[in-house]
């Protein structure tokens, strides 16, 4: 009985997994699809550094790559383990399944044995012919002919049953075979990342630690760009403010309400049309990766120093291109020490584009999605670029990162 009720428990489990099945597949394609993307992001984020090592000097760019470097393989780390999790689990399942077909085997075995031994004690063909015979009628006779022939043809089927589940059960341990074996190389794959991550980590400390005889000109260069900022966020500010006067003046010319920030039909469709592309917006440059985060953050290298960011900060190559997210205007060009930045109407939503030595843009200008705005700075010491991108919705600042597409 407890065989019975262990098996009973077995499949109650089964048809348990059988309902999160499709889940469970979908949950480990898009693991993969998550390992894939961090590793392409990892190539891309090697090929910056290789050109930003080329200057054989320590840059704080170089600290930012390296930064984002470690923490993509940290994910992707994070995410093979998971999928170690899904593979050991399918593995349990699977023998849990072999464990249920071997003991359906076994019954199988034990009751064809049984069949065998009752042939064999009533082997003599004597004593079947008498069982027909000694029938008391000749419908009785037929049915007890017809018995031998229908028993005899069970016993070959179940032999056929037998060799069946044996095939099964050989096919199932197969496919574990093959589940055992793609966990062994993901566990040697996981393994190589975690000795690749103490090698970036080991880099990363030799930079920390050759930016630190340059930490007065660093904290030189953040008190600058900070002051940049400042100065940008001011200049956005009153651009936002003179679109709003500007509307407003021309809701009350038409009898209209001029309170908050009134839009035409046309910028209205505009802005909703934006909002409902939160997540889904391309990039401003072709390629490249985050590698400074929006909001308030600790500086790479300086202790106890926080760093605000307006936006996003995306490394890419050198002298790459950036382009608009959306359509809209060109409402304003600002010159800054900084360089050159763009900042592009949709609505009552703003983006903006800092960083460029060049723009092929100017004020008034209608863009459309992916258009070219202008060639980013490079340092004359570094062998990559970098793009702020800005999104506000009037004056308040948004995070980028979740407007544009996740890579």
């Amino acid at each position: 009985m407890s065989r019975y009720f262990i098996k009973g428990l077995f499949f109650t489990a089964l048809f348990a997994c059988g309902l999160v099945f499709s889940s469970t597949a979908q949950t480990k394609n898009d693991l993969q699809q998550k390992k894939k993307k961090l590793q392409k992001e990892i190539q891309y984020t090697n090929n910056l550094l290789k050109e930003t090592e080329k200057s054989k000097k320590a840059s704080l760019n170089q600290l930012r790559q390296l930064n984002k470097k470690i923490s993509s393989r940290e994910n992707l780390i994070a995410t093979m383990e998971q999928e170690i999790g899904l593979l050991q689990d399918s593995i349990d399942l699977q023998i849990g399944k072999i464990d249920s077909l071997e003991i359906d085997l076994e019954e199988l075995k034990e009751e064809y044995a049984e069949m065998i031994r009752n042939a064999y004690k009533n082997r003599s063909s004597y004593n079947k012919l008498m069982f027909v015979f000694s029938a008391d009628n000749f419908n009785q006779a037929y049915k007890r002919l017809k018995y031998f022939q229908q028993y005899a043809q069970y016993r070959h089927a179940q032999a056929e049953k037998i060799k069946e589940q044996q095939v099964e059960i050989d096919a199932q341990i197969s496919v574990l075979e093959a589940i055992k074996a793609s966990n062994e190389g993901l566990l040697k794959a996981k393994l190589n990342e975690r000795n690749v991550l103490a090698t970036e980590k080991g880099k990363k400390q030799s930079v920390v630690a050759s930016l630190k005889g340059k930490e007065s000109q660093l904290r030189k260069q953040l008190k600058e760009k900070q002051k940049a900022s400042r100065e940008i966020a001011k200049a956005i500010e009153r651009v936002i403010a003179e679109e709003i006067r500007k509307a407003r003046e021309a809701a009350k010319k038409a009898g209209k309400a001029g309170e908050g920030f009134p839009m035409t039909p046309e910028a209205r469709e505009l802005s909703n049309s934006f909002a409902a592309n939160k997540g889904k917006l391309p990039w401003p440059v072709n390629e490249g990766v985050i590698t400074a985060q929006f909001g308030e953050h600790p500086h790479p290298s300086l202790k106890g120093v926080k760093v605000q960011n307006n936006g996003i900060g995306i490394s890419t190559k050198k002298d790459n291109i950036g382009r608009a997210i959306f359509d809209g205007e060109v409402k304003k060009i600002i010159i800054t020490r900084e360089g050159k930045v763009v900042m592009v109407s949709h609505g009552e939503f703003f983006s903006v584009y800092s960083f460029f030595k060049e723009v092929f843009v100017s004020a008034g200008d209608k863009l459309t999605t992916k258009q070219n705005i202008g060639v980013l700075i490079s340092d004359s010491e570094e062998t990559s670029s970098t793009m702020s991108l800005e999104i506000w919705k009037m004056y308040t600042k948004l995070n980028p990162e979740l407007w544009i597409f996740k890579k």
